[in-house]
């Protein structure tokens, strides 16, 4: 990891922009400090303005936000009958001239204005946090979603995968971002220094996150890997106080047992296929011993599913929520054809099989309300990643174990029997 981390360092001090006294004493709103940045053409005060008029925005309350909203959904709008004017001539004569002309009156003003705010240091955040909060509103105005998809539109070409950076959290890593970890921990909540330590310092250990040189100091999304002896049965075993940690050379295994998105307002840009795909090649290289690449995952949609069939955890044995469980992720579908299940979609599409499924797997007060203490292994066999995510994507298929696929059609011997036992 020793280049990753050199590259890291070099980025984030090339792209190190700290941002100017955001004045606020300015009488303006945001939308008149943004409708004098649209007119500026001098670069330093178009800076000042781009500032201003985000720590403007950052402080103003709900409603002061959904107006700004509303003005770069409407007043920045496109021109439709521009459009079909400059696109006319464009069909008419496809010269240079009339394809700039066509491109200019195609994108809507308010994305040169994102550009315009971004150009501040310290601005990417700002707008990372705007969409935040512009998806809360989206919520209650739907009609906003023409500005998301602006804003998402610039944000994706700013957060590509050639810009982020892959960096190991350590316990020496800054308290900052230590308590970013913490604070951000999405799956197996950590409650002290004590726990985010026995997940970080001992030598079968791992935590691997992405960063974005205008951002070093705020995770993207981050994996927790443990090095283990085999595949494991439980998160309770991965967590567990007592247990022993492995050398290096002991560990046969890299288990993925969580990974937490940092960014709300980063939300449906995807940076877990890659993060765990380099995590991966990493690791194999750094490690020679680790052969076999697995999650421990939860199944968020299974308790909610066994409650649509009627079904209770509490009348199931250990060895039928297992059943199920199987039969849940093979066939359950989303109305796009794909599973169900939240979690197997993005695994699946990463090129991952399910590989075991384990009872009483997480025993925590949240592991048994969303998936009835039931959780699953999805592994990445490095060659065949590119032929599972063709399959997936073209004909949907699930790259299934045959045990898993045994365990399945048990499953569904057990939901027909139930269904006849306890009909609708």
């Amino acid at each position: 990891m020793q280049a990753t981390n050199a590259l890291s360092e070099l980025l984030t001090t090339l792209m190190d922009r700290r941002p100017f006294s955001r004045k606020l004493d300015d009488s303006r709103s945001t939308i008149e400090l943004c409708q004098a940045l649209i007119s500026e053409r001098i670069e330093t005060s178009g800076l000042q303005l781009a500032a201003a008029a985000l720590g403007h925005f950052r402080q103003v309350d709900p409603d002061e936000k959904a107006a700004f909203f509303t003005y770069l959904n409407d007043d920045l709008d496109v021109d439709a009958a521009r459009i079909v004017e400059t696109a006319t001539a464009y069909s008419l004569d496809r010269s240079p001239e009339n394809f700039k002309a066509l491109a200019a009156t195609s994108e809507p003003k308010r994305q040169d204005l994102f550009r315009k705010l971004n150009e501040a240091p310290g601005a990417t955040a700002e707008l990372v946090a705007m969409r935040r909060d512009l998806l809360a509103q989206l919520k209650t105005m739907p009609e906003l979603a023409r500005t998301d998809f602006d804003l998402t539109h610039l944000l994706k070409s700013w957060f590509n995968r050639g810009f982020l950076v892959l960096r190991q959290i350590t316990w020496d890593s800054p308290a900052s971002i230590l308590e970013k970890i913490t604070a951000y921990e999405a799956v197996h909540e950590i409650q002290t220094w004590d726990e985010l330590r026995r997940r970080l310092q001992p030598e079968d250990r791992r935590c691997f996150a992405f960063f974005h040189p205008a951002m070093p100091d705020d995770p993207l999304i981050f994996v927790e890997v443990a090095l283990t002896k085999g595949v494991p049965e439980s998160i309770q075993k991965v967590l567990s106080d007592n247990r022993h940690p492995l050398s290096g050379v002991e560990a046969d295994t890299a288990v993925f047992y969580s990974i937490s998105n940092c960014q709300a307002g980063l939300a449906g840009i995807s940076f877990g296929n890659s993060l765990i795909k380099q995590v991966v090649r990493d690791l194999s290289s750094d490690l020679p011993n680790i052969k076999t690449f697995v999650t421990l995952s939860p199944i968020p949609g299974f308790g909610r599913w066994l409650e649509e069939q009627s079904l209770t955890a509490n009348d199931s044995s250990d060895d039928t929520l297992a059943k199920l469980a199987a039969y849940y992720l093979l066939n359950a579908k989303h109305r796009s054809g794909k599973p169900l299940d939240p979690v197997a979609r993005f695994h699946l599409g990463n090129g991952a099989m399910v590989h075991l499924v384990h009872s009483r797997a997480d025993l925590s007060e949240n592991g048994m309300a969303q998936s009835s203490g039931v959780m699953v292994n999805y592994l990445y066999d490095l060659t065949k990643i590119p032929q599972n995510i063709k399959s997936y994507a073209s004909d949907g298929d699930v790259a299934t174990s045959s045990a898993v696929k045994s365990l399945a059609k048990q499953g569904a011997k057990e939901l027909g029997a139930a269904k006849t036992e306890h009909p609708k």
